[in-house]
């Protein structure tokens, strides 16, 4: 009997069981922990940097190697690249990028009210940059794309502008919805397209300014300002538009 009892006692897991389950569960919490401390707090590395570069501590005790720059070795404290002058230098050039946009703006309106041009060419600015538009009358003939000589002493001054900043300039050449058909200008696409072009050859011509700078667009009847109804719209739709970039657009922004 004291051994069938001994028997009945001795059911259940084995008792190594025990340690192997306390063994893994402890494995388990090493684990939890070595994820939990591989997580980095901005701020604690920071403030960690930060006593490191605390250099009061080993200004009376000098180091027995030679530094490659001797000038750093006592005097000179590097600047810490988390201050704002270093990493924030982008954001400053980015408002003096900004200003020198407002100040292109303000001498292109200046010269238009000056030479009473507002009426048939405007200066304004949005997210693509300085946006200048011309009437067809002012700078071309009538289904022709040779520069007027009324034209040249607005693009002049454009062109002058345009010597003092690096900004890609694009030119667009809008036309009406009326058909043409010439020898020279098969469509409102070629006429466009010619009109973009003698304004880029004009100004690198006379201010000598780098060809690859410049994009040159035609679109046609394709993108009217407004409907192609009356004499006065028509007149309206046939413009050239001259952007000036903003030199905050990110590489390979369409504009």
């Amino acid at each position: 009997m004291l051994h069938r009892k001994r028997r009945q006692e001795d059911k259940g897991a084995p008792k190594w069981m025990v340690t192997f389950s306390d063994l893994m569960t402890l494995i388990l919490v090493f684990f939890i922990l070595l994820f939990s401390m591989s997580v980095v707090d901005a701020q604690k590395f920071r403030a960690i940097a930060d006593s490191f570069n605390q250099r009061q501590i080993f200004e009376y005790m000098p180091s027995a190697i030679e530094f490659d720059n001797p000038s750093q070795e006592q005097g000179e404290v590097r600047k810490d690249p988390f201050e704002e002058g270093v990493f924030g230098s982008e954001e400053t050039t980015r408002d003096e990028q900004d200003a020198a946009m407002d100040e292109l703006l303000y001498e292109v309106n200046e010269f238009l009210e000056e030479n009473e041009l507002t009426e048939l060419i405007s200066a304004t600015r949005d997210d693509r940059g300085v946006v200048l538009v011309l009437q067809e009358r002012t700078i071309f003939a009538t289904a022709e794309a040779e520069l007027l000589p009324d034209a040249e002493p607005f693009l002049s001054k454009v062109g002058t502008l345009l010597v003092a900043i690096p900004n890609i300039v694009k030119v667009e050449g809008h036309t009406d919805s009326r058909p043409i058909s010439t020898y020279r200008y098969p469509s409102n696409w070629e006429l466009s397209g010619a009109r973009a072009s003698s304004v880029i050859r004009f100004l690198i011509d006379t201010h000598d300014l780098e060809p690859d700078r410049f994009i040159a667009t035609g679109y046609g009847d394709t993108r009217p300002v407004v409907p192609n109804t009356t004499v006065e719209n028509l007149q309206q739709n046939r413009r050239v538009v001259i952007v000036i970039s903003d030199p905050s657009l990110e590489d390979g922004e369409t504009f």
